[in-house]
């Protein structure tokens, strides 16, 4: 995701500093490259040397004739990105001032004034983040064209986002923006049917894909609708659903938009859940175990044929599981679906890589077999957005 990137990794005086180790791993880990500039106070909660440690480079603690600052952050500087994290109230209220008295604000200063990308993780007590001062900076520094990363809000405190929430911001804004202005509809894992209130028919995808292809419309520019029986992201509004019928309901909303709330009708769905193929009525008591029993199985509606009928000309990527194993049969199988609801491309995989890291896809467009990735499901989600980049601009 940050394959390549340079980023300069500002680091003030939070107690949440001592995150920054392993922030700092997870940034090399994703791809970048990460030189760090730390303050006096950052210095008395996470010394230099294990920043040193979790970056690989040497750190910067204070400006000296090198101008280390110009050399991070400059117009010809090292650094492709300058990321604050964490980003006392303190700090944020110098950078909205132009007040350059740390290494750290200096940094901001030089960067901000090349036109680099910004992206700052505030964290701080709960009522430094309500104080309208503060409240004024981080308005004032995010209409410069700042990426601010939202703070998790617990225990009083403005705790700092996660580490995947602040890695996929550092990627969208190192990304090309080939996805902005556009809202997209991501589904995602498995649908479940109740079979009782205890029991449930459902499949074995984690969702793992799905969530992946959100991410990546995101670091592309897109906003980005997830619709899954899962957790909350940091890059998309997620509409947690159990049941194919609840999921169908959602990703029609979605993608219908909802002009009182001025959120615009969808641009792109991309139809990735293993949705269940059948349903049944649900016992309203739990069926006694130790007998025999028969259910009566009964198709549930097609997602995408269902949202083709609403939306006739909206672009539509769809995704074919198929346990055949050859490439033959899975391209037919998505050659099937891509022209019985004009989709816009299939991507064909085998069913056995349900729950792996990685993974082996074929895209199937109007004219067959157009490519093929292997790979991790980051990785695939990537190129699933590219291509529906390319689709959209085409």
């Amino acid at each position: 995701m940050l394959q390549g990137v340079n980023v300069a990794l500002g680091v003030s005086g939070s107690i949440a500093a001592v995150k920054v180790v392993e922030l700092a791993h997870e940034l090399r880990r994703q791809g970048a490259n990460v030189r760090a500039v730390v303050t006096d106070s950052a210095r008395g909660i996470v010394h230099p040397w294990a920043v040193e440690f979790a970056t690989d480079n040497p750190v910067v603690t204070e400006i000296t004739g090198r101008v280390e600052h110009v050399e991070l952050c400059g117009r010809d500087g090292w650094a492709d990105v300058l990321l604050l994290a964490p980003a006392t109230a303190n700090t944020v209220g110098k950078i909205a001032a132009a007040v350059d008295d740390t290494p750290v604000t200096t940094c901001a200063t030089t960067a901000l004034g090349a036109g680099m990308p910004v992206v700052v993780a505030p964290a701080m007590h709960e009522p430094m983040y309500d104080h309208p001062g503060v409240l004024d900076a981080i308005d004032r520094v995010e209409s410069w064209g700042v990426s601010f990363v939202d703070p998790r809000i617990e225990e009083g405190k403005a705790k700092i986002a996660t580490e995947e929430a602040i890695v996929t911001d550092v990627a969208r804004a190192t990304t090309e923006r080939t996805l902005s202005g556009k809202r997209v509809v991501v589904t995602s894992g498995a649908t479940s049917e109740r079979i009782d209130p205890i029991r449930v028919l459902t499949n074995r995808a984690s969702g793992r894909t799905g969530r992946e292809v959100a991410r990546a419309c995101y670091v592309r520019g897109a906003d980005v609708t997830l619709v899954h029986d899962g957790p909350d992201v940091p890059y998309a509004s997620v509409e947690r659903v159990e049941s194919a019928a609840e999921m169908l309901a959602a990703v029609e909303a979605a993608c219908a938009g909802d002009e009182a709330d001025d959120v615009a009708p969808a641009d792109a769905l991309v139809s990735a859940a293993a949705i269940s193929d059948f349903t049944v009525d649900a016992a309203d008591e739990k069926i006694r175990s130790g007998e025999s029993r028969t259910l009566d199985l009964r198709p549930t509606p097609k997602l995408v044929d269902a949202v083709r009928d609403a939306r006739p000309d909206l672009p539509i990527v769809g995704f074919k599981a198929e346990t055949a194993g050859d490439d033959e049969s899975m391209v037919a199988e998505a050659k099937r679906i891509l022209d019985r609801a004009s989709l816009s491309f299939v991507v064909a995989n085998d069913a056995s890589v349900m729950g792996e890291d990685a993974t082996r896809a074929l895209f199937v467009r109007e004219s067959g077999l157009t490519g093929e990735y292997e790979g991790d499901k980051a990785g695939l989600g990537g190129r699933v957005a590219d291509e529906l980049a390319a689709e959209l601009g085409a």
